[in-house]
């Protein structure tokens, strides 16, 4: 789930205000002034990830990998520090339920005649969930429950 948030976060972008005149990179940054943190950009950045368009869920196994709770300023999916969001505990939950809601109560299946070599993975950018009509992977339900009265 780390790394679906580092390629894909739920905020991309971030709006801070700035405490006290500052120069980051060589721009000066007057006091007050409003900045867009690109988590996006980020997130992809090859000077921070090795292959940063690839999704590798295993780079967050290591004891040195980034977590997005403390001050790794590299992986920001929530924001950072007393401005990061406040709803992130329960987006975790709400992600993790489904994910395992999925795995347990489904089994996923190609199309008829569909190898694995044609699952087609590839990002698509759009918003609303109509924009991806590639799935080709079919659930069918794995558990059948009772009804219980």
């Amino acid at each position: 789930m780390k790394e679906t948030l580092r390629l894909h976060p739920p905020i991309p972008l971030l709006l801070h205000e700035a405490a006290a005149d500052s120069v980051v990179s060589g721009y000066s940054i007057p006091r007050d002034s409003r900045v867009m943190i690109n988590v996006y950009a980020i997130g992809r950045d090859g000077s921070v990830w090795s292959e940063p368009d690839a999704f590798k869920p295993g780079r967050f196994m290591e004891s040195e990998a980034p977590d997005f709770r403390g001050s790794d300023f590299e992986f920001l999916p929530f924001g950072s520090g007393r401005r990061s969001c406040p709803g992130m505990q329960l987006g975790l939950y709400a992600m993790e339920l489904a994910v395992a809601k999925m795995l347990h109560c489904f089994d996923w299946e190609l199309l008829e005649g569909v190898g694995s070599g044609e699952l087609d993975m590839t990002d698509m950018f759009g918003l609303t969930a109509p924009r991806a009509t590639r799935l080709i992977a079919v659930p069918s339900y794995r558990l059948k429950c009772p009804m219980v009265i």
